[in-house]
């Protein structure tokens, strides 16, 4: 049964039109899929997915859009019937390249996430959360379980699927688990699997989470969180998101303002550089919103993105798609590469270019300055 709740997580009081699916667009809905036998050998038994929509299947269920969030997104892409901005607008909304008023557009919350999906912070079947019991899953379970939702709403195959970052990632593992589902595919700052040196950044954020004092193994739920950790994991993830040049711009040597950074009578008492508050500041953002044991989960999930494991080579993997491909790359990006985004066109059937994002920031330009693709993405993918 679909559960819809507002964006403030109060439950829809009118069970008709929960039943109907008539809910307002950009309301969080509930689906359980069932069990889920995990790639690692783990298993779900009853497996919840938190997802939003936007616009109206048609009827033959052919314009539906799944967009795919990143690493620590959440379901709301754009606003629907609130006021509540979502982190994608330039892309999808009414009159968008992602038109919700001509197309049905998904996103849902990624299996191990905290924003309504199972996760390790929701009960396990004796009711208390599942903490350190959580299994390992895949970007290929998650897609496994959102095939399941794709099927429940009627959905045979994708108009499109796309995504950035760890969201281009979901939607190519789509695109070759389930080739006749998905027609065209948009993978946008990520190449085709996790380097060993995106492993290696993931391993210094999931370990600063573990080594917190508070952490407790996983199972700190009812007494303190590992926030410092979670926060320190942020920062050294915010590194990566940003380019060199973006932080010498921004902050360059300048002290925070009524600190001083040489001027201390011992090291714990100096005050602080600019990029270092700033820091601060992106860390203790993400501790109020996100779940410290998702925050391993997602980030283990994407160190196993690997489009080619167990398929052969990268260009036999990618030949068992028959999606259209729109791939895209940040010019500053300096987690994913561009050189990633060309390797994965070039393994590709056809001629398939790499587009162009060019942002100063670095790989978060793929959510700020995504407008700057409007044209080639109405004029090759939502004509």
């Amino acid at each position: 049964m679909t559960i819809a709740v507002t964006r403030s997580g109060v439950p829809e009081t009118d069970v008709h039109e929960v039943k109907t699916n008539a809910v307002p667009d950009g309301t969080v809905k509930f689906l359980s899929i069932g069990g889920l036998d995990l790639e690692a050998g783990g298993h779900l038994p009853d497996v919840t997915l938190a997802y939003e929509t936007w616009g109206t299947l048609n009827p033959d269920r052919s314009n539906a859009v799944l967009v795919q969030h990143a690493l620590t997104g959440s379901t709301h892409v754009t606003r629907g019937a609130g006021d509540e901005e979502g982190w994608w607008e330039q892309l999808a909304g009414p009159g968008a390249p992602v038109d919700t008023d001509k197309y049905f557009v998904i996103s849902i919350n990624i299996v191990g996430g905290c924003y309504g999906s199972t996760g390790p912070s929701t009960p396990a079947p004796d009711g208390k959360p599942w903490g350190s019991r959580f299994p390992l899953v895949t970007l290929r379970d998650t897609t496994a379980a959102e095939a399941r939702l794709a099927d429940a709403l009627g959905i045979g195959s994708w108009y499109a699927v796309l995504g950035g970052s760890m969201g281009g990632a979901r939607a190519l593992e789509w695109a070759v688990s389930f080739p006749d589902r998905v027609r065209r595919c948009g993978v946008i700052s990520i190449g085709a699997s996790s380097t060993a040196e995106q492993i290696a950044f993931a391993q210094a954020q999931t370990l600063a989470i573990r080594q917190d004092v508070n952490f407790n193994g996983g199972d700190y739920y009812g007494g303190p969180e590992p926030e410092a950790g979670l926060a320190l994991a942020r920062r050294i993830a915010h590194i990566t998101y940003r380019s060199a040049n973006e932080f010498e711009t921004r902050f360059g040597r300048s002290a925070q303002g009524g600190e001083a950074p040489l001027q201390a009578v011992s090291l714990g008492d100096r005050g602080r550089y600019q990029v270092e508050s700033y820091l601060d500041h992106q860390g203790t953002k993400l501790v109020r919103r996100f779940d410290a044991n998702s925050y391993i989960a997602i980030t283990e999930a994407l160190m196993s993105h690997d489009v080619v494991r167990g398929r052969g080579s990268l260009k036999e993997a990618l030949a068992q798609s028959t999606a259209e491909f729109f791939i895209a790359a940040v010019d500053t990006d300096r987690l994913y590469f561009p050189a990633q985004s060309h390797e994965l066109a070039a393994a590709l059937p056809g001629e398939v270019p790499v587009h162009v994002i060019e942002a100063p920031i670095g790989h978060d330009g793929f959510l700020t300055e995504i407008g700057q693709l409007n044209t080639q993405l109405r004029q090759n993918f939502f004509a």
